[in-house]
């Protein structure tokens, strides 16, 4: 229960910024450029502090730097409900640096905690992180008219959930004190080195980034895509929550069918079909069968994010590499997908329709199948611990 409360946590103090965008610009004049920085900056720093998440993990323990991430999370949250908008910048970042390090270790403590159910804890994970995300999409705003709340305080509400995932949590420190979960013995705080030049690391790193990319400029960008081909804006943003929403059956699901014996690989494929069949459908006819497009996109979704995870536990042979493998992955990946929005935009201004930058992340189905029947390879990426 409290590896699922936290990662419900992982997303709604981000994802709530963007259904309360156009009520935050309104009241601080703030620029769109600026504006964006309030989703990008805590991407940004997924990226840039995941290579340091396990040495806090393995200085501190996993279960104490989880807490620590808790409580600063609660912290970044409180933060933003300082009227100035340094304070909403610098929340944002603060939020980034707790999931940053939360991110890491929650996929160590699953291998550490749950090694004979890996495959199914994975999913529960994934199914979690999307039911957060689609929680706050879909909540913020009705909670904030409902009692008539200013947008800083909306935001604020998320911190709520942080705190229960703080009390949820502190429990698990003194229980593993002088075991796995306390700062680890000499012999076992040994770093893992040379994952980067490991072929399997790799592939699971390429098909983290693309999952993260895509579910990035989806999150970006699908609204204005149905809106610009004539679907009402309240309707769109809907269809994006829809999509959150059955990513959260993709992602339970698949870890369900990998223990039921289906091969990885075959999912793999299943999943980024799913996906590709979605922007097709987006392109050829968005305004038409769209329900139908949003399921695929999100089965596809949370199949592939539910994978990812998966393979960050099921290619490491401990806790420790498990730790390294998604710090890696989650370096590349949060860092190209901070960007991937952007590119996706820079794409339709410069065509001036939203065909080519569908037609790009369609293709991106190439290098996401390559990368994935990689990782359902079964062999550990690891090196000697030095």
């Amino acid at each position: 229960m409290s590896v699922i409360l936290l990662a419900v946590n992982l997303r709604p103090a981000l994802v709530a910024v963007s259904p309360l965008l156009g009520a935050i610009r309104a009241d601080t004049g703030m620029s769109a450029t600026t504006a964006g920085l309030l989703t990008t900056l805590p991407v940004v720093c997924f990226g840039v502090l995941s290579p340091f998440a396990p040495r806090i993990g393995n200085r501190l323990g996993a279960n104490v730097a989880l807490l620590l991430a808790m409580v600063v999370l609660v912290a970044g949250t409180a933060v933003r409900l300082l009227p100035s908008m340094t304070a909403l910048l610098l929340g944002s970042v603060v939020i980034g640096l707790a999931l940053a390090v939360a991110n890491v270790l929650l996929p160590s403590v699953i291998k550490r905690e749950f090694p004979s159910r890996a495959a199914l804890m994975s999913g529960v994970y994934s199914m979690s992180m999307f039911g957060g995300a689609a929680l706050a999409a879909g909540v913020t705003v009705p909670v904030q008219h409902a009692a008539d709340l200013g947008w800083r305080t909306a935001l604020g509400f998320w911190g709520l959930l942080g705190v229960l995932g703080v009390l949820v949590w502190l429990p698990q420190v003194p229980r593993r004190t002088g075991a796995a979960g306390a700062p680890a013995r000499p012999a076992d705080n040994r770093p893992v080195r040379g994952l980067w030049k490991h072929p399997v690391a790799w592939a699971v790193a390429v098909f983290f980034t693309g999952t993260t990319l895509i579910f990035y400029a989806s999150s970006a960008w699908l609204p204005t895509m149905l809106t610009d081909a004539g679907m009402p804006s309240g309707t769109a943003g809907w269809m994006l929550s829809f999509m959150s929403l059955v990513a959260i059956a993709g992602a339970f699901f698949t870890p369900i069918l990998t223990g039921r014996n289906v091969p990885s690989g075959v999912l793999v494929v299943l999943s980024v079909l799913l996906t590709m069949a979605g922007f097709a459908g987006v392109l050829a006819a968005p305004a038409t069968a769209t329900y139908l497009w949003m399921a695929l996109l999100g089965l596809g979704q949370g199949a592939m994010l539910s994978l990812s995870v998966l393979f960050f536990v099921l290619r490491a042979p401990d806790a420790r590499h498990t730790a390294q493998l998604s710090s890696m992955s989650q370096c590349a990946g949060y860092i190209l997908g901070s960007v991937g929005p952007s590119a996706v935009g820079a794409v339709h201004q410069w065509t001036g329709d939203w065909a080519v930058p569908l037609v790009v992340l369609i293709v991106l189905g190439i290098p996401m199948i390559w990368s994935g029947l990689g990782s359902a390879r079964k062999r550990y990426a690891s090196y000697e611990i030095t």
